[in-house]
């Protein structure tokens, strides 16, 4: 019987090795996807900016106006921190809080056509996120609802 030499079956390893090493480097990597939850995060800042500036124009709807502002103000932060959470931004420049001015005045009606739709676009959004997304916005959408039906 024939002995072989370390030598010898170490080069035959790495005959077999040299071709696996392409295979386990993978193409440079795409970008994800947005992360859904940062769109939320900007609606819920333009519907603060609009009820701000809806406040500022009917003193008679001032109070329910500022409370919607704060509220999606709280719903931007705490979805914008979910987003940072799981994709830490890579840019260290300072965003505005808000992008992009309101298209039309704000008024109760456009107001609470934006409540329901953000209810209805973090509602759509709960089957398809883990549990802690999903609470997160659960609560922003029955948040949503809950200020529907102060504005009112």
């Amino acid at each position: 019987m024939k002995s072989v030499s370390r030598r010898a079956v170490l080069a035959v390893m790495t005959g077999l090795a040299v071709p696996l090493v392409p295979a386990c480097t993978s193409e440079p990597d795409q970008p994800p996807p947005p992360d859904p939850l940062a769109a939320l995060a900007e609606q819920a800042r333009k519907d603060a900016a609009a009820a701000t500036a809806l406040a500022q124009s009917s003193p008679d709807l001032a109070a329910v106006a500022g409370e919607v502002a704060k509220a999606r103000t709280e719903h931007a932060v705490a979805l914008q921190a979910e987003v940072d959470r799981e994709r830490p931004p890579t840019v260290t420049t300072s965003a505005s809080p808000t992008s992009g001015a309101q298209t039309a005045p704000a008024t109760k009606a456009t107001m609470i056509e934006a409540l329901k739709a953000a209810e209805k676009q973090a509602g759509e959004l709960v089957p398809s996120v883990p549990r802690y997304r999903a609470g997160l916005l659960g609560s922003v959408a029955a948040g949503c609802a809950s200020l529907r039906e102060v504005i009112a």
